[in-house]
């Protein structure tokens, strides 16, 4: 069974299509980056697929399970790119409260707490209220909340915009960590070359699929050494077709 599959997905704004009969597979225990500038659909995409936008049209399914239900959501872990704690809570806090909409035992609760605290490197700053942490500190937070519950798929919707490289690598350590006991993690980013860390690309524009594969396989394709040119090179070449 595949993490993610869709078929002619769409999800329109007015008359602004954001997702535009969009096809994709996404096999499971793989870091899956969706690559394009923003405002080419990779936000409105992941909310669909997290049971937060309605879709217009189409066929999407998360673990073998159609978006239209809900019975995946326990299964799945979400990370917008906006920070969505309460300030006013201390870290512990936002954690018990988010693990109890999960529906952890104090037991689970208890170790799972631990353990993300921990993979963030956090753990001392576990009593400290969000609003005395820095901006970096409440994002190692929120990937702490998303992943609580051992969720089977990650969804992280640009998850180190506005991050310093140190953090940034310290993201990408933690992916990958999770990456080896599972877990698939699917993730936007509109930067090229971070990019170059996902096992499978797919590249976004004006709410289409414009390619898909891995760094090396579409640097190939396109002859060029770096994604950037490779993205600019693929739409160059769509325009012309």
């Amino acid at each position: 069974m595949n993490a993610i599959e869709i078929r002619g997905l769409k999800k329109y704004y007015g008359k602004v299509k954001a997702v535009d009969g969009l096809d994709l597979t996404v096999p499971t225990g793989v870091v899956f980056g969706l690559l394009g500038p923003n405002g080419s659909g990779k936000t409105t995409l992941i909310k669909v697929l997290c049971h937060l936008l309605k879709p217009d049209s189409g066929v999407a399914e998360v673990l073998g399970i159609p978006v239209k239900g809900r019975s995946y959501l326990p299964r799945i872990g979400y990370m917008p790119q906006e920070i969505a704690l309460y300030e006013d809570m201390t870290v512990h806090d936002n954690l018990k409260l988010f693990a109890g909409i999960y529906g952890l035992d104090r037991v689970t609760f208890k170790r799972r707490e631990k353990e993300v605290l921990t993979t963030i490197d956090l753990l001392e700053r576990k009593d400290f209220p969000l609003s005395d942490l820095s901006g970096g500190q409440k994002h190692r937070i929120s990937l702490a909340v998303s992943m609580i519950h051992e969720p089977e798929i990650l969804f992280l919707d640009e998850p180190t915009v506005g991050v310093d490289p140190l953090l940034r690598a310290v993201f990408w350590k933690n992916f990958h960590d999770l990456k080896k006991k599972g877990v698939t993690i699917i993730m936007s980013t509109h930067y090229m070359d971070e990019a170059r860390n996902c096992d499978i690309i797919g590249m976004m524009r004006a709410g289409k699929l414009i390619d898909e594969g891995s760094p090396d396989e579409i640097l190939k394709r396109t002859g060029k050494d770096n994604l950037e040119d490779a993205f600019l090179d693929i739409v160059k070449r769509g325009a012309s077709s």
